[in-house]
């Protein structure tokens, strides 16, 4: 099959799970022995290193056009406005210039950030668009969702002959906003367990680096220091953890807009001598020490259509506590009873319920060690790119242009 894969996050340029899906699923449909062409967005000038299949967009600056031309929203956006809307612009004629060239099967466009060249290309090519929601405006912004971002993933999902998104609960979601359920499909992420594995290096340095107690049980959160993720509910519950287990620390790694209430809370509790707060982006070696680091990874998100972040965690052996109230696709990775049992869902909009989740792990360390090693089992098992590109192929091979 031959596949145009349209996204803005591809690497290098990683900032989210978005990233890191696209960075894996082009070689797994490659490995799978399909044409993948890549259209991707060249940020900051930046060459990557060449790749045959990959067509870089260079971003163009437009807001100096703004005036008259595009409403308030979108020149509060500034030069990130004009950036992705050439990009998709360029992406749509590039498209279409090597669909005439060799025509593609299926157009697969990721998310929002690409929704204007499917648009357009579902105009100007005759080969289906498939549409990839690995989220919703909607939830990733449910204080006041952006009507241009609604607009465009509306219009693209009702354009797309078929609709993939990354759970099952977030299938429902879809539904339940309307989308066509005849055309929306769920299959799950994967993870790479070779990278994140209980081998994994540099937890000692880390504990070391941070001044925490060789013996002191490490509690690791990571995500985006904004609402859906949980930030502020977990540390508002420190002080119960600490009453139950005072050597226990929490190691939260993170930027966002509430990262200066965030440390205001953990002063305001007087708990800093327990919580290391680090505010600024890491490598991905520096990620994976992180995990290496910790006994317990909390990930507390009312918002979270997958979570690749959940997977990493399990694949280097780590029990997890996740959310499992809202539109979270951790409930689906991690098992919470039986023998398979690798973590505990709690509601992660309650202070008290990831305090109580956090002790109850903590209060049995063979559990966890087992809970560890199941969670490295099933992502070994069940969350492989390999599985993700066969499913998603499985979904292409419904609607892609026939042949012949």
């Amino acid at each position: 099959m031959r596949i145009a894969m349209v996204v803005w996050e591809y690497p290098p340029h990683v900032v989210g799970g978005l990233g890191t899906y696209s960075g894996a699923m082009a070689p797994a449909l490659r490995a799978a022995g399909h044409d993948v062409q890549v259209f991707a967005a060249l940020r900051d000038g930046d060459a990557p290193e060449s790749e045959p299949d990959t067509h870089w967009a260079r971003q163009l600056d437009l807001s100096p056009t703004y005036l008259g031309v595009y409403n308030q929203e979108a020149s509060s956006w500034g030069a990130f406005f004009g950036e992705l809307y050439s990009t998709n612009i360029l992406w749509a004629d590039a498209v279409r210039a090597e669909h005439d060239r060799d025509p593609f099967d299926v157009i697969a466009v990721h998310d929002w950030l690409g929704a204007p060249a499917g648009l357009t290309l579902a105009r100007h090519v005759d080969a289906p668009i498939v549409l990839h929601v690995h989220s919703a405006e909607w939830g990733r912004q449910p204080g006041g969702p952006s009507p241009i971002v609604s607009q465009w993933e509306t219009a693209a999902g009702r354009a797309a002959a078929a609709t993939i998104t990354v759970s099952q609960a977030m299938v429902r979601d879809l539904i339940a906003h309307g989308w066509d359920a005849e055309r929306v499909h769920g299959v799950w992420n994967g993870v790479d367990t070779d990278k994140f594995s209980p081998d994994a290096p540099g937890g000692p340095e880390l504990k070391e680096r941070y001044g925490l107690p060789v013996d002191a049980p490490v509690v690791f959160f990571i995500g985006r220091l904004t609402g859906v993720k949980g930030a502020r509910p977990l540390v508002e519950g420190w002080p119960r953890v600490t009453a139950a287990n005072p050597d226990a620390r929490l190691v939260a790694l993170g930027t966002g807009d509430q990262d200066e209430e965030i440390r205001s809370l953990v002063a305001g509790l007087g708990i800093e001598d327990w919580v290391t707060l680090r505010t600024e982006w890491v490598s991905e070696t520096e990620r994976i020490a992180h995990f290496a680091a910790a006994d317990l990874v909390v990930l507390p998100s009312t918002y979270e259509p997958f979570g690749i972040v959940c997977l990493e965690a399990m694949a280097c052996g780590k029990p997890v506590v996740v959310g499992a109230r809202g539109v979270v696709g951790f409930r689906e990775q991690v098992l919470n009873y039986g023998p398979n049992q690798c973590g505990i869902h709690v509601n992660g909009a309650d202070a008290a319920d990831i305090a109580w989740g956090i002790n109850e792990a903590l209060s049995d360390q063979e559990r966890m060690r087992r809970w560890g090693e199941n969670g490295r089992r099933r992502a070994v098992e069940t969350f492989t790119w390999g599985r993700c590109a066969a499913r998603t192929v499985e979904v292409y091979g419904r609607v892609a242009r026939p042949t012949g």
